[in-house]
């Protein structure tokens, strides 16, 4: 399992690549390449709940519908 450090810089550069538009994001030696922009945005999703568990800590989400009746 990667360290908490890891974890950020991993998160920092598909950060950074999402920034500039860059679909390839090298950190420790390694490369990756993402097809589109919605993949690095899982990815960056996944880090961050990888991290938040590392910390300790969840990460909640709230989805609210509201609906009326078109009157």
């Amino acid at each position: 399992m990667a360290t908490l450090a890891e974890l950020r810089t991993r998160r920092d550069a598909l950060a950074a690549a999402r920034a500039s538009g860059v679909a390839r994001v090298s950190y420790d030696g390694k490369t990756v390449d993402y097809r589109s922009l919605a993949e690095i945005d899982r990815a960056i999703e996944a880090l961050d709940r990888e991290i938040a568990a590392a910390e300790g800590r969840r990460i909640v989400r709230h989805l609210r519908v509201t609906t009326t009746k078109g009157l």
